[in-house]
Order: C-alpha cells, then structure tokens, then sequence
C-alpha cells in the first residue's frame, strides 16, 4: 500500500510528460547554440525534459513494485539488471560515452529499485576496497551495503538471508583463482546470478606532499603490484604491510607523511587527496567478481553458464569432460579443479562456457557430460558481464 500510495501523490499530469518528451525530440532536432548563453539556456531545457522523464521511471518502477507485491515475485532480478546495463551501454550515439551512459543508468535503475524495495547487498570489507567497487558497480549505490570479514561469512548471510546478495571475487588475470570462493561453491547451494570485472588501479594516497612521505602502508600484494613505481618515486619510504588496503588508508588519515595505496574509493571514503593515479606496474591486471544470490535469471543473448562436477575415476575421464561440448561447438572459457577434500585425488571441477541452460545444445551438452560423473550441480546461468573496460579504478 505504501508503495502505492507514493506512486500516486508523484503523479504529474499527462500533458506535463508529453512536453518533456517533446522537448527532448525537439532538443535533437535543433541546431546547436552559437553563444555561451543560448549552451545554458539549452542545457536548462534538456535538463528540464530529463527531470520530467526520471519522474515518470519512478512512477512506473513504482507500479512495477505493486505488481510484484501483488505476485509474490522478487523485487531484484540481478540477471536482468545486468543484462539491460549491458545493453543500454550500446544504445547511444557516442557522443555520451558508453562508459559513462552505463554508469548514469547504474544509478537510475539502482534509486528506482530502490524506490520498490530496499536491498543488502554484502562485500568484503572494510569500506574502500574493489569487492565494494564491485558491488556498487553491480548495484549501483542506492542499496545498503554491509562489509563481511570473510568470503565464508558473505555466503552464510546470504544464505541466512541477513543480506539479499553476495558479491566475492573469484578470480583474477594475474594472481589466479580464489580458492575460498571455489571451496565455498562445493558446500553451499546458492547460484551465481551475475559477475562483475573490475579493472585493479592503484593510486598514491596522502595528505601531505609527495617529497614528505616517509612510510606507504597497505596490503603486501598491492606494495608487489606497484614496486617499480616505488622503487622509482619513494625508494627511501618505509613499506609498511597491512590486512588491507583499507587498513592503510586509515593510518595514512593519521599522519601526512604517510601514504597508502589503493582504489580512488578508498580515497575518497577516508578523505585522502590522490597524489599520483594508476601506479600499478601492469595494466592489464582484473579481478572478476561474482554475484551470489537465490535466482536463476533468464537468457539475455548473451550468457555464461557456471557448472561444477567430480568425474569418474575411469580411462579417458578428461576425454569425456571436454567432448560434450567440443561436439556442440561449445566455448569452454575456464577449467579448474580443487580437491573434494574427502578422499585422495578427488577432484571438483569447475567449468565456464558459452551460453544459457536453456539453451538447447548447452543441456544437451551437460546432460551427456553427466554420464561420466559422480555428481553434477549447475551453478548459475547469467549474462556476461561486457564492460570490461579499463577505466581507472
């Protein structure tokens, strides 16, 4: 009813919403202004148009949320959210870019989302490291985000409920796979729903000058990603090793001739300037992060399907593994394995590929490769997460 009754009192007459969308076609038709003060005065009409538009989202994402109440359905699809943030970074003309179209309509679904039912989204923390850039990035920043000291403890809130999803790195492109996050996968029953890969940029943190500094602390893998950087511009500081780069950013809150380095968020959390951007040694450096949760969101065009299985101790096991889905044409995209932890050599399998459950040649495909299996769990079916872009973290 509260819903419904917010929905109402938002109501903007008919003509108000057809001469936002007038103006907004009319906007692209006209030429562009030849003075500073015909830009703004076109810029208050735009922005005008876009106001009145945002209003009515939120009257419709309000009536969204009535239907849903009234079905019984989940408010939050995160497949779907995904999948249409995908897809909206390819709808522009260019002249916004698409990364920055993507970000702008993160926060218009996350706020009107929002708006229907608030969400606990669980990380692992502290506040300012890339698990919460990652879980803004997936749900924007509308949602209450709660910091976990552990992957463990983020699936046991979700499963518990405490939170309505979980966001946990899996694995990145230099230090390999997360094998708390594997191990935590062969226990639990929840789904992958989404995944999420967040370019690693480190950037200097300090509040006093660069020549001042005499210690950087922050978590040891970081002060190995950044060691000729340091080498280079701070070769007499002492590096201090921390749990985490949070951690650091509050030591360096405490002095001015102590640095950090980490994320721009940790920055921008711990009211830390940035003295020097991107000074990690290899660019190419990516973590990517799942969403784990209770759903299995639908095909979107454009999907990976997450699959978990121990085979057989029998000839040509590996053989059997791999021809289900090289006879399909299937893109196999990851493969690891962990022990069961039951018995001696008894592997789990990880596998990634290309397409949805639903998919027809992807169930065919599994359905044959469980034949040569002790058991077979389908971990999730999602949308590929496309924006993986470089953009400073």
């Amino acid at each position: 009813m509260a819903a419904k009754k917010k929905s109402s009192s938002r109501a903007r007459p008919v003509d108000h919403l057809g001469q936002a969308l007038d103006e907004a076609c009319a906007a692209q038709e006209r030429p562009l202004p030849r003075t500073l003060p015909g830009c703004r005065r076109e810029i208050d009409k735009v922005d005008q148009a876009i106001i009145a538009l945002l209003d009515r989202r939120a009257q419709i994402a309000g009536r969204v949320g009535e239907v849903k109440t009234a079905k019984g359905a989940q408010f939050f699809d995160a497949g779907r959210h995904l999948s249409v943030l995908n897809g909206i970074s390819g709808r522009g003309s260019g002249d916004f870019p698409a990364k920055g179209l993507r970000d702008v309509f993160g926060e218009i679904l996350s706020v009107c989302l929002n708006l229907q039912a608030p969400q606990k989204i669980g990380f692992l923390g502290p506040a300012g490291t890339f698990s919460q850039i990652a879980a803004r990035r997936a749900f924007g920043r509308s949602p209450q985000f709660k910091p976990f000291l552990s992957i463990t403890d983020i699936f046991a809130a979700v499963d518990k409920g405490r939170v309505h999803f979980g966001v946990v790195p899996v694995e990145n492109s230099s230090g390999g796979v997360v094998h708390v996050t594997l191990d935590e996968l062969i226990e639990s029953d929840l789904s992958i729903c989404a995944e999420v890969y967040i370019p690693v940029r480190h950037n200097l943190l300090c509040r006093g000058a660069l020549g001042r500094i005499r210690r950087v602390c922050t978590h040891p893998q970081v002060l190995l990603q950044c060691r000729n950087w340091l080498r280079a511009n701070l070769p007499e500081a002492e590096q201090i090793e921390t749990a985490s780069t949070a951690e650091g950013a509050r030591r360096a809150r405490r002095s001015s001739t102590t640095a950090t380095i980490g994320p721009s968020l940790a920055g921008e959390i711990y009211d830390l300037p940035i003295l020097d951007r991107g000074i990690e040694d290899t660019r190419d450096n990516v973590t990517r992060f799942l969403v784990i949760g209770r759903q299995a969101p639908k095909p979107s065009g454009n999907d990976r399907t997450s699959i978990m299985f121990s085979i057989k101790d029998e000839p040509g096991a590996l053989y059997h593994l791999l021809k289900p889905f090289s006879d399909r044409k299937i893109n196999l995209t990851k493969i690891e394995s962990r022990p069961t932890r039951r018995r001696a050599w008894d592997y789990i399998f990880f596998v990634d590929v290309d397409g949805h459950t639903s998919d027809a040649k992807v169930s065919r495909a599994i359905d044959r490769l469980e034949r040569h299996c002790n058991f077979l769990r389908v971990l999730g079916s999602y949308p590929v997460d496309r924006q993986r872009d470089t953009s400073r973290g």
